[in-house]
């Protein structure tokens, strides 16, 4: 070796690329994450389980600022200050899922330029059904009414007031079912998901030990099951809402099942009208038909005509009404919701749903087909 060269170091050689990037794992977030974001099942399920986050925290707060909420009875300003507590939680839920899901709350079948008439209108709706199925039940001998025992004052006052209880109550139930569910089971179910949902709403009402009326939850499941199959064979592109259809309205009768002294024809009535009020948010656009009908058809049975509401009677109503005879056409303690003559009534509030806004969907709620997982 020439001892004039200068000598250099080889330069170092670049390492292959699998020497310093680590190698690729499987793609898991596809199960999470779909092309709209966070997929709808765990939209779903995040906003049952911060619901019940939120819930028991709401309450312990106003049973503090007001201990009679805690006491036994049925009173209009109890049953207000009650139901604001669920509306909230569930209100906060949304919100938040709102924000992951970068969306707006008034997305959730709430967004309604003619809002004021929607609502107007379900009041009207849900007072003349509920009055419909009292006048049934009274030529048929099944109910009768005794004098009104209020008048005067007192009586628009404690109306007015079970009317803003019912209102909540009409808003948090919808709220919970046709607004936030409805609308993020749609965008994504397909049926065998929906058939998972609705078994599971079966098996909820086995977790408590009073069973009332759950056979009312299999029925309505079980009648929904061939129709959503021949949706699903259809290929059909608003498959997806009646899927969630069919799982809100059985989620709707199994949650009823907590309501005392429950028979299955009241809980088959309640998973029937929460099926008419999905269909009012398909043909209406939002759910402020179903929150005026919901809110009326328990004011005009809890307050008016002083009747059962799934078993729970006021202490302070207009009317007073006795139910006589068999409970099957009665309801009996349950209330009229609970009488074999409710089935028909809630059929025709269908109908006349479908007569006065037609059959077309509302562009607004047809739902874009995203399956929860591949």
């Amino acid at each position: 070796m020439d001892p004039q060269t200068p000598q250099t170091d080889p330069a170092p050689s670049k390492p292959p690329a699998a020497a310093t990037d680590p190698p690729e794992g499987p793609d898991v977030f596809w199960i999470l994450v779909g092309d709209r974001g966070l997929r709808s099942g765990w939209s779903a399920l995040i906003f049952i389980a911060l619901y019940y986050l939120f819930l028991p925290v709401l309450g312990t707060i106003a049973v503090t600022i007001a201990p009679f909420l805690a006491d036994d009875g049925f009173t209009p300003m109890k049953a207000l200050l009650s139901e604001c507590v669920p509306l909230l939680a569930i209100a906060a839920a949304a919100l938040f899922l709102a924000r992951v899901e970068h969306r707006h709350l008034a997305d959730y079948h709430l967004g309604d330029s003619r809002w004021l008439s929607h609502l107007g209108e379900g009041v009207a709706a849900g007072f003349a059904a509920l009055s419909g199925l009292v006048a049934a039940l009274t030529l048929g001998g099944w109910m009768h009414f005794g004098r009104p025992v209020l008048s005067g004052a007192l009586a628009v006052n404690l109306g007015l007031t079970w009317a803003a209880a019912f209102l909540v109550v009409g808003l948090f139930e919808e709220g919970s079912f046709r607004c936030y569910l409805q609308f993020t089971l749609a965008r994504g179910i397909t049926f065998w998901w929906a058939l998972a949902a609705v078994a599971a709403a079966c098996l909820a009402p086995q977790l408590r030990a009073d069973l009332s009326g759950v056979s009312g939850v299999y029925i309505v499941a079980a009648l929904g099951l061939l129709p959503c199959w021949l949706v699903h064979r259809s290929g059909r592109g608003d498959a997806g809402f009646w899927q969630a259809a069919w799982v809100t309205s059985t989620a709707f009768g199994a949650y009823h099942t907590g309501n005392a002294g429950e028979t299955p024809v009241g809980i088959f009535a309640a998973a029937l009208i929460g099926f008419v009020f999905c269909v009012s948010v398909r043909v209406t656009g939002s759910a402020w038909w179903a929150i005026g009908c919901h809110a009326a058809w328990d004011w005009a049975e809890t307050y008016f005509y002083g009747t059962p509401d799934s078993g729970l009677i006021a202490q302070s109503h207009y009317f007073t009404t006795q139910a006589t005879g068999n409970p099957w056409w009665s309801g009996g303690a349950v209330g009229p919701e609970g009488s074999l003559l409710a089935i028909p009534v809630i059929a025709a509030l269908g109908a006349g749903l479908l007569v006065v806004y037609g059959a077309k969907p509302s562009a607004s709620v047809i739902a874009n087909a995203e399956p929860l997982a591949k």
